[in-house]
């Protein structure tokens, strides 16, 4: 989900050698016998291994991983889609995008045709129905990750504030609701000095919106944003936080944002599984001082992707062979291993293997078990055709806010009359 990220000058220069790489195997490959797949990507998905391992059992198909910008990465490719060309052989698509393809199914290749259709079984239903068209008839994408969330805190923060360090006890602290969350923000607060609770509200808010039974759609795909109390709830609670102090103020995926996991600017951050690969590359010199404990308001999933195929590309077959391999528990098993993306095939969910798994980073959380019992206790929210941008939308509401160059009354407004464009 979009799912790690590692630094972006460390992506640009991997993206580019594998771009050089792969063209030159396209331009050969087709006359020695072998396949170049394209696939692109948002981040490091933690792929590069499993080119190697699939190569190695099939030697005449090559790889060339395209990697961009979370929000580039779903521009161009909405854009690859309606000109017919550029787009890669296999696309990686975010969890809040996925339903805006869904609604264009004749724009990829319909999975259940190249032999999906006996493989349902495999994933969480829910993390199926999420890649199929609305008839039923088409699926677009094989799951690979899930963001089941919990909460990473930083311990040596914690304790300067005079609050349990813990998981357990850090946990209790939140137990029953957000607003127990934020209240803790305001001890926080009180008690320290030049230290944010948190790194910015827009993340507050996606968790809160993504544990309700509603989120921004109702399933006639209504923007329901200004009547669903969900949303007011969530933005009343984000305003409050932002109003006290605890926001770092940290756009997501930036510099300042990478540098503030490491530097200790802030104590909390919402945690899916995919978050603790980025907050261990961007924080090296921290092991030890971030810890694991749940989430306030019980369980709901942040992020994941699906793996697509885009009509306009040549090797369907192959390209599905793959991604079936791909996605399949073994591999999925390994990504998490190396990477932290949480696997979405169940049959996982009871194998030592899986739950068994710590992570010394974080004092040896189990993280196995922690994001095993996450994914297990999700509770499906229906995602309507354009949730990412809905999403962003107000986030960046809430940003205006953070930055003092609107009032809450005025960001709202701005927010909804943003939205009208998307309805």
């Amino acid at each position: 989900m979009k799912t790690s990220r590692p630094s972006r000058a460390a992506l640009a220069v991997v993206a580019a050698a594998a771009l050089v790489a792969g063209s030159a195997a396209a331009c050969s490959g087709e006359d020695d016998g072998t396949i170049t797949l394209s696939v692109g990507l948002f981040g490091d998905f933690g792929f590069g291994p499993l080119y190697e391992e699939y190569s190695k059992l099939n030697p005449e198909i090559k790889f060339e991983e395209r990697i961009a910008e979370f929000s580039d990465h779903h521009t161009n490719l909405t854009t690859h889609l309606a000109t017919g060309s550029g787009a890669a052989d296999i696309e990686a698509v975010e969890v809040g995008f996925v339903s805006q393809y869904t609604a264009q199914p004749d724009r990829f290749h319909n999975l259940l045709d190249l032999g999906a259709d006996e493989l349902e079984g495999q994933w969480l239903d829910w993390k199926w129905q999420q890649a199929l068209s609305a008839d039923g008839e088409s699926l677009i994408g094989l799951g690979t990750d899930v963001g089941g969330m919990a909460m990473c805190y930083r311990t040596d923060l914690f304790e300067a504030a005079g609050l349990p360090t813990e998981r357990d006890a850090v946990s209790a602290l939140w137990a029953e609701s957000w607003d127990d969350y934020v209240a803790v923000g305001h001890q926080y607060a009180e008690a320290t000095d030049g230290a944010y609770f948190f790194e910015s509200s827009g993340n507050m808010f996606r968790a809160m919106v993504e544990q309700a039974p509603e989120g921004v759609y109702d399933r006639d795909n209504e923007l329901i944003v200004e009547s669903n109390p969900a949303i007011s709830e969530a933005w009343d609670l984000s305003v409050e936080a932002i109003e006290a102090g605890m926001s770092n103020r940290l756009g997501a995926w930036t510099p300042e944002w990478n540098a503030g996991f490491n530097e200790g600017t802030f104590a909390t951050i919402i945690c899916p599984a995919w978050m603790t690969s980025y907050i261990e590359t961007n924080a090296p010199d921290a092991s030890g001082l971030w810890d694991i404990a749940t989430v306030p308001g019980g369980a709901g999933n942040m992020g994941g992707s699906h793996l697509v195929l885009p009509e306009q590309g040549d090797h369907p077959e192959e390209a599905y062979a793959f991604i079936e391999w791909l996605t399949a528990p073994e591999q999925q098993l390994k990504v998490f291993e190396a990477t932290g993306n949480f696997p979405s095939t169940p049959s996982l969910y009871e194998d030592e293997a899986l739950t068994g798994l710590t992570k010394a980073y974080f004092n040896e959380a189990p993280v196995g078990e922690i994001f095993t019992a996450a994914a297990q206790a999700v509770q499906p929210q229906y995602q309507g055709p354009l949730q990412g941008d809905v999403l962003a939308t107000i986030g960046q509401g809430l940003g205006r806010i953070e930055d003092g160059s609107q009032t809450p009354e005025e960001a709202w407004a701005q927010v909804l009359n943003d939205l009208e464009s998307f309805k």
